[in-house]
């Protein structure tokens, strides 16, 4: 699964072929990253998926509900953006990372617009506390290009999933190392100088040195467990 929009799915077959697709009945509930079983559908351009493959794992929360949702599948690394701006919220950070443990995959924290920091004792104090727990840290400015070499260096051949606080620029940071990816972005509220919610829909995106990317929107309504 390469793109997911309500019932509406893309997919990519082995060949690499790239095709729309329909979810058979009402139960399948394919996400990003996942492995599906599919056919064409006759006399369609259309394909129709009729099962999923196990997965390897999955990030998951809980909706309003109080049921299980499943964010996407089959990662291999979760990338946890924050910002000089927005203020980063430490708590978000820590609830992914303590997500990527649970699942057993890589945890990149990567520090976006870097070109806009002053100063800062907290988010320095935090992310080198982060150092030496041994999580990788990358400082970056997708607005000037800052150290996004060393970035996408770091998703190369793996299927990575952004994650963050609305605002932290994780849509600029993907228009910014694939090519025509158009991601649509938003300048942080006036009022709040929070960001708005941008991404509505998982496109997992092919990198140029190998792997892919998607990202997900902020996540004050993330859930607290992850398998």
């Amino acid at each position: 699964m390469i793109g997911t929009f309500s019932r509406r799915m893309n997919l990519q077959l082995p060949s690499g072929c790239k095709k729309n697709a329909r979810i058979k009945g009402k139960k399948l509930r394919p996400v990003c990253g996942d492995h599906v079983i599919a056919e064409p559908i006759q006399n369609e351009p259309d394909w129709l998926i009729t099962d999923i493959r196990s997965r390897n794992n999955q990030l998951t929360r809980m909706d309003s509900r109080g049921k299980t949702e499943i964010l996407a599948a089959n990662l291999d690394c979760i990338v946890v953006m924050a910002a000089a701006a927005p203020q980063p919220d430490w708590f978000v950070v820590d609830r992914y990372l303590a997500a990527a443990e649970i699942m057993g995959i890589e945890c990149l924290i990567v520090l976006n617009k870097t070109d806009l920091q002053a100063k800062s004792t907290e988010i320095d104090t935090n992310l080198d506390d982060y150092s030496r727990m041994h999580y990788r840290v990358i400082n970056c400015s997708a607005k000037t290009g800052a150290n996004m070499d060393k970035f996408t260096a770091a998703l190369a051949a793996k299927v990575s999933l952004i994650v963050g606080q609305s605002g932290v620029g994780k849509s600029s940071v993907i228009n910014r190392i694939v090519v025509d990816a158009e991601l649509r972005t938003s300048p942080l509220s006036d009022t709040s100088g929070e960001g708005r919610h941008t991404t509505v829909n998982s496109v997992l995106l092919d990198l140029p040195n190998g792997g892919a990317v998607t990202c997900l929107i902020s996540i004050a309504a993330f859930g607290r467990s992850a398998t």
